[in-house]
């Protein structure tokens, strides 16, 4: 594959051409990717308040009440409610795994079946995280299986 960069002028309209023998799931992940703007959150974490991006973020949790966003080493406080955060990361990588979890599947290293229809996910920092049985099919279907 040959790739081509051509700098231009600011009157002109910058745009980016795909030449291929066929449009396939490869260009649509492309297209996606270019297409897609990083979605940035506020997290709150003692008195301060961090921009943290979408691609950051390994999982969203709610527990007793509040919503937590949890990164590769670090747990922030953010003030949206898990369905505002599901709803704001639909078609981005992100899927409820459970009633009080959305997982960013580009952060699991491994998934595998356990009792009761149910899987886990191996994060890349090493934590588990449960998939109800009710949200594998979504796994499967953002998955390929």
């Amino acid at each position: 594959m040959k790739i081509s960069i051509e700098e231009i002028s600011q009157e002109l309209e910058e745009e980016i051409l795909i030449r291929c023998y066929e449009v396939d799931d490869e260009v649509y992940e492309i297209i996606n990717k270019l297409t897609t703007e990083d979605i940035i959150l506020l997290g709150h974490q003692n008195d301060s308040i961090h921009r943290i991006k979408l691609h950051d973020i390994y999982y969203f949790e709610a527990v007793e009440g509040k919503v937590f966003i949890y990164c590769k080493d670090t747990v922030f406080e953010v003030k949206q409610k898990l369905y505002e955060l599901e709803e704001l990361c639909k078609g981005k990588n992100c899927f409820r795994a459970s009633k009080s979890t959305i997982l960013n599947i580009t952060k699991i290293s491994s998934v595998y079946p356990t009792i009761s229809g149910r899987f886990e996910a191996v994060l890349d920092n090493g934590e588990r995280a449960v998939i109800s049985r009710q949200y594998v099919p979504v796994l499967k279907n953002m998955l390929g299986l």
